[in-house]
């Protein structure tokens, strides 16, 4: 915990002050002026009147992140939507607790926050971590996986709610997306030209989809290698200067999994043409890097060739 926070934190004055309040919302027949329903959901608004059964209550069962915010603050609009949307991710792993430091002072002394934003991560009644200001979305999720990972055997709420999600993972993946059956019902019987076309489609759609992407570039190398004789390697081989041989040969190597001497033939290539001869090769390379995952060591290593070529 940060310094501010470090030692235990005594919350049995916020649940006497809760308690106060019931007995006299009690004695009046009628809740309490000012005093919200108890909330519910991902994100919730607590105030010192339900501090104790929407944080210290609650964080037996899941891990409760507590948000010190007020309205004049410039980096809390910053982080507050953000941890809205972690808090909605999570599927009930966590829950995210907001409080109006200027409405509820003494929760934010309870803390002894120094300064605002401060995020508080309580678990089992007890704070377990913290740190203060606007901090980048990247640390922030790394922060709540280290905190779950620690407290899944601990907090019943966290393992129910990753198996559940989980779950909805499954049922979402078993959903299969028409159109891409379709297209890989065209690829398998060997007609690409559909095969592209479909991908094209969703494409057209989504210009974005990352998975169609990658299938069509799959679908045209498919086309292209379908009709190339094998025996253009050596042809390559004796000319390697040769643009149209060096990439029909490239691609033999690419299907028949040689993709680094692929790789190594079309540089090759590169070095002893110019112009837009050149520009072909260096352009067919690259196609050919698409079809591997980008941080592929054998990519990598034939980008770094074809730099040194280039120039």
């Amino acid at each position: 915990m940060s310094a501010s926070l470090a030692g235990a934190v005594d919350l049995s004055g916020l649940k006497q002050r809760a308690e106060a309040a019931s007995q006299q919302q009690a004695a009046g027949g009628g809740q309490q002026a000012g005093a919200p329903p108890r909330a519910g959901g991902a994100v919730i608004d607590v105030t010192e009147s339900s501090f104790q059964s929407d944080v210290v209550e609650r964080s037996m069962e899941q891990l409760v992140v507590v948000d010190l915010w007020a309205e004049w603050c410039g980096p809390c609009k910053q982080l507050g939507p953000l941890l809205d949307k972690l808090a909605n991710e999570a599927n009930g792993a966590w829950v995210l607790a907001k409080v109006d430091v200027d409405a509820n002072p003494r929760i934010a002394q309870l803390f002894g926050a120094q300064s605002i934003p401060t995020v508080v991560a309580i678990a089992g009644g007890q704070p377990v971590d913290a740190f203060s200001g606007a901090l980048p979305e990247p640390e922030i999720r790394k922060w709540l996986t280290s905190l779950l990972d620690t407290l899944r055997d601990k907090l019943p709420g966290i393992k129910a709610a990753e198996e559940a999600g989980g779950q909805v993972e499954a049922e979402v993946e078993e959903q299969e997306d028409p159109r891409f059956t379709e297209a890989e019902a065209a690829f398998e019987r060997g007609d690409f030209a559909e095969a592209e076309a479909a991908y094209q489609r969703i494409l057209a759609e989504e210009p974005a989809n990352a998975e169609a992407k990658a299938a069509l570039n799959q679908v045209r190398f498919a086309a292209r290698t379908d009709s190339i004789d094998p025996a253009v390697i050596e042809t390559s081989n004796a000319d390697p200067a040769d643009p149209k041989a060096a990439m029909s040969a490239a691609d033999v190597e690419v299907a028949h999994q040689r993709p680094e001497e692929a790789f190594a033939r079309l540089i090759a290539a590169i070095r002893v043409n110019a112009g837009e001869t050149r520009d072909e090769l260096r352009n067919h390379l690259v196609e050919l890097f698409e079809l591997f995952d980008p941080a592929d060591e054998r990519v990598s290593k034939a980008r770094r060739d074809l730099a040194s070529a280039l120039f």
